[in-house]
């Protein structure tokens, strides 16, 4: 897997990746501590408005992004995003109101949500071979994984020398450090369009939601993406409550709950690429998307099970079953997105993605968290189940079985496009329409071929 860093401008992108994640977890820490400064006992819910925040920015600037991708240099995009996003983070220490903290994190995040979809379409052009792309993408996932395992480690080792003000220089120093690496990277030219995209702002901006409503694996995608939220956002909001108050453990025990769940996905992420190369994306991601329901299954039966040893271990394997399962799910998921959008269209289409996926995260959460307060930890498990099994029921009935092997190769016509389009070159002019073979995609040129 780490061969795929041998390509220096992936190396680059990479590390800027990895440093920009430890920045933001710096962040996370120093938020939590800035927080409590300021509200005091209400430092949780000035946190919780604080995520929702994100998400809400998350969902809102991505598909904006999406719709002025094709008019800005990619390095320029991303590199504004890292400065603005330093500049932020510069700012956050110098706060003394609750208001000023929403109105940073909203610039933070809205600046995240732009370099994310950008850095994520450029991948694909940077190794365009399948088999280093997915290498890449496993080791996003991973990056991701060890990101939240390493930054409280270094936040705590740091806090004992230093006060929480300077792990936002931390954080500055991090981004920072990104646009750098972005700048010193060789970026391949994106295919540009033989025309230019028309049509009215929103049109462009909801361009690559309307490419997820088109093609059916990115229609499974989408329910797949609304079972991972459902367990992801169980193990994020809950774990303090199942660690501190059902089995009254340590606070230490908290870090090797979330652990475990980072190692599952981590695990996961270390054999897919092999995995991938003999089994279809399909049957991958569907099997992990069916898996959590299983999973909730037993966490419901740990819930309600009495005083017993066996739940604390029965918890870790739990989380460590939600992260391997969603890890089969969010790897593979990137290659969908390449295969169905077409190069020019790459960006919007990452764009569109982040934002549906982050959409579901914004109904999980609250989800999560108000039902495990008023209702029980039982209640919110069954809740948070039943999503994870009808959206992986319907996956399974969005992703025909017929359309398992997204890269066969087949011979079809197209009647829509006209002589110009750059997708025809090479085509043979056939009694209504054009005749051509390639490998057959799933995007929306060819969602009726």
């Amino acid at each position: 897997m780490l061969a795929v860093l041998r390509n220096r401008t992936y190396c680059r992108l990479f590390t800027a990746q990895v440093i920009a994640l430890v920045g933001t977890g710096l962040a996370t820490v120093a938020l939590g501590l800035l927080a409590y400064d300021i509200a005091g006992a209400d430092a949780g819910q000035v946190l919780g408005t604080a995520l929702a925040i994100k998400m809400v920015a998350y969902v809102a600037i991505a598909p904006a992004v999406g719709a002025i991708a094709d008019r800005l240099p990619r390095r320029t995009l991303m590199v504004g995003a890292d400065l603005t996003r330093a500049g932020v983070a510069l700012m956050l220490p110098f706060v003394d109101q609750v208001w000023q903290v929403y109105v940073l994190i909203f610039l933070l995040q809205s600046a995240s949500a732009a370099f994310t979809p950008t850095f994520q379409a450029v991948i694909p052009d940077v190794l365009p071979a399948e088999q280093n792309y997915t290498q890449a993408l496993s080791l996003s996932r991973l990056a991701y994984d060890l990101e939240s395992l390493f930054s409280p480690a270094l936040a705590a080792v740091l806090l004992s020398v230093v006060t929480y003000n300077w792990l936002f220089l931390g954080t500055v120093a991090g981004f920072l450090a990104s646009a750098a690496l972005v700048v010193a990277a060789v970026l391949p030219k994106p295919v540009t369009a033989a025309e230019p995209r028309t049509g009215s702002v929103y049109a462009k901006a909801t361009a690559g939601s309307r490419l997820f409503l088109r093609v059916p694996q990115l229609r499974a995608l989408l329910a797949l993406d609304l079972a991972v939220s459902a367990a992801g956002a169980m193990v994020t909001v809950n774990s303090v409550v199942y660690v501190r108050d059902l089995l009254g453990r340590s606070a230490a025990d908290l870090s090797l709950a979330l652990g475990a769940y980072g190692g599952g996905s981590m695990i996961a992420a270390l054999f897919l690429p092999r995995i991938l190369d003999r089994v279809s994306d399909r049957t991958v991601m569907l099997r992990g998307g069916l898996l959590l329901t299983p999973v909730f299954a037993g966490l419901g039966g740990l819930t309600a099970a009495g005083n017993a040893d066996w739940r604390w271990p029965a918890l870790l394997v739990a989380w460590a079953a939600f992260g391997a399962a969603c890890s089969m799910v969010l790897t593979p998921a990137g290659r969908l997105v390449r295969r169905a959008a077409p190069d020019r269209e790459r960006t919007s289409a990452f764009a569109a993605q982040f934002s549906l996926s982050h959409a579901c995260w914004l109904l999980t959460y609250p989800l999560a968290g108000w039902l495990g307060a008023k209702a029980g930890l039982l209640a919110a498990v069954i809740a948070l189940g039943a999503i994870a099994l009808t959206a992986g029921l319907l996956a399974v009935r969005l992703w025909p079985l017929q359309q398992t092997d997204d890269r066969t190769s087949d011979e079809h016509e197209h009647t829509d496009l006209h002589a110009e389009h750059p997708h025809l070159e090479g085509a043979v002019r056939v009694p209504g329409g054009w005749r051509h073979s390639h490998e057959h995609p799933a995007d929306a040129l060819h969602a009726h071929c």
